[in-house]
């Protein structure tokens, strides 16, 4: 089975370089050029699934696929994490908040508020190792976020959390895994 993983486009400047987690943000401009220049790229690749974060920066960047109007599973499986309290805010506006110190990644991403970072990688690896390998289909494309994905190659690729999350994952940046 061949996945094809995208990170949304960019989105709206206020965003950029933050927690954003389950807000509901669209893409920039230049975020809806990039989506067009995206699909542009797949114009002729086919897919047997396609599954997206059902919020809205993801569903904006899969939009201008427009041969794929149909058959599109939206799902919250493929959300980012929530960050609770923290969302839409950037390392410094948390910091300077002071009620959390960064001391080392894992313990800031546990001292954050929301999601528990277990709950998250137990909901990504159900997805990707259980779910999608029963849906029985070869050609896969997602559009998620870049925890969800960066979560992934954490999994596949056997690398620490910090590893994989210390690694740019550019908007609508692609990997493509074989699983």
């Amino acid at each position: 089975m061949k996945i094809t993983l995208i990170r949304h486009a960019e989105v709206e400047e206020r965003y950029k370089g933050c927690y954003n987690g389950h807000i509901d943000i669209s893409l920039s401009p230049n975020g809806h050029i990039q989506a067009q220049k995206l699909a542009q790229k797949f114009q002729h690749e086919k897919f047997d699934a396609i599954f997206c974060s059902d919020l809205k920066r993801a569903k904006q960047t899969l939009k201008h696929f427009l041969h794929y109007k149909e058959d599109v599973v939206y799902t919250d499986k493929l959300r980012e994490k929530s960050w609770g309290k923290h969302e839409g805010m950037s390392f410094d506006e948390i910091i300077s908040h002071g009620e959390i110190e960064y001391k080392n990644f894992l313990q800031w991403i546990k001292a954050l508020d929301g999601e528990s970072f277990d709950t998250f990688r137990k909901k990504i690896e159900k997805f990707f190792l259980t779910y999608l390998p029963m849906q029985n289909k070869n050609n896969i494309l997602i559009v998620t976020h870049a925890g969800v994905i960066k979560t992934l190659i954490s999994i596949l690729e056997n690398k620490t959390l910090q590893e994989s999350f210390n690694s740019k994952l550019d908007y609508t940046q692609c990997y493509v895994y074989t699983i």
